[in-house]
């Protein structure tokens, strides 16, 4: 598979895990790794995650602690000679200040601004680190503070341009159901549904009725077309079993894509999705990393 120019190939362009000239991604390169004060980096003013978990971020610290940072931070200088603007590793910097570290391991790159929105996001793509609309929020910067289009941010990120328009479409829900979204009270599947109706008063009403009626996303679709005129195309499914639910969503997190398990009297079927050629490859080295 041939590889993607500038900044699509993700973070390898910048951190030399691999014997990749930095000149093929656009960015020059500085020395390597330097040991610099915890305090004189400062944060990245586009991080596009909002929230960190702060169980995980404790955990993080305590690991900090006892075998240091495994991996440096990506940083560029600042305006200010005292001071670097992280790029990538918010959480190794978070941990490692809860950690009461006096330094840490940074790798020094000239990026620009733009650059330094398109890598946080990435990154965080890559580590399934941003919920939904953070992830949409990343898209709306890029596409209306730096003139990129759909097709571009997906191709930088890796994946497909309509996944990056369903995205952005969820900023154009209604306060109340992107507050849903946010505190997990309903999914990214639900929401889209929730998109095909006309009017947000009709997208409220409709998200009370699912709170009402616990309703699933397929179940959401279902009443969206009922809403619209429409017949459904099929009735809505009856829930799956706990148990069943169980191992998909241990399967989706472990893989950190869809999965759909459909058993049968004899035996059954492992549905993996996948939705760019690079998830594609992941997955398989996941799998056979795994096996």
């Amino acid at each position: 598979m041939a590889r993607k120019s500038g900044l699509g190939k993700g973070l390898e362009a910048l951190i030399p895990t691999e014997q990749l000239p930095l000149a093929e991604a656009g960015i020059p390169a500085s020395a390597g790794i330097l040991h610099v004060p915890v305090w004189q980096v400062i944060p990245n003013p586009h991080q596009p995650r909002t929230h960190i978990d702060p169980e995980e971020l404790a955990d993080l610290a305590s690991s900090i602690r006892e075998h240091g940072v495994l991996q440096p931070l990506l940083v560029t200088r600042s305006n200010k000679s005292d001071q670097y603007i992280l790029i990538a590793g918010e959480r190794r910097l978070l941990a490692s200040r809860q950690a009461g570290l006096e330094q840490v391991p940074v790798i020094l790159r000239e990026v620009s601004e733009q650059q330094r929105v398109e890598l946080a996001l990435i990154e965080n793509l890559q580590r399934a680190d941003l919920s939904p609309l953070e992830t949409a929020e990343a898209y709306r910067q890029l596409a209306e503070e730096y003139g990129l289009s759909h097709e571009t941010i997906a191709e930088r990120v890796g994946k497909s341009r309509t996944s990056v328009t369903n995205t952005l479409r969820l900023l154009k829900l209604p306060i109340e159901i992107r507050q849903a979204l946010a505190e997990g009270n309903i999914s990214e599947g639900h929401a889209r549904a929730l998109l095909g109706l006309p009017t947000s008063q009709a997208q409220i009403a409709a998200l009370q009725t699912i709170r009402k009626k616990d309703l699933n996303v397929r179940q959401t679709e279902a009443l969206v077309q009922l809403l619209m005129g429409q017949k459904p195309s099929t009735p809505p499914k009856s829930p799956k079993p706990p148990e069943i639910a169980e191992i998909e969503t241990r399967l989706r997190q472990s893989l950190g894509t869809k999965v759909s398990l459909q058993p049968s009297r004899k035996g059954g079927t492992l549905t993996i999705h996948y939705y760019s050629d690079e998830e594609l490859t992941a997955l398989v080295e996941q799998l056979l990393r795994d096996s």
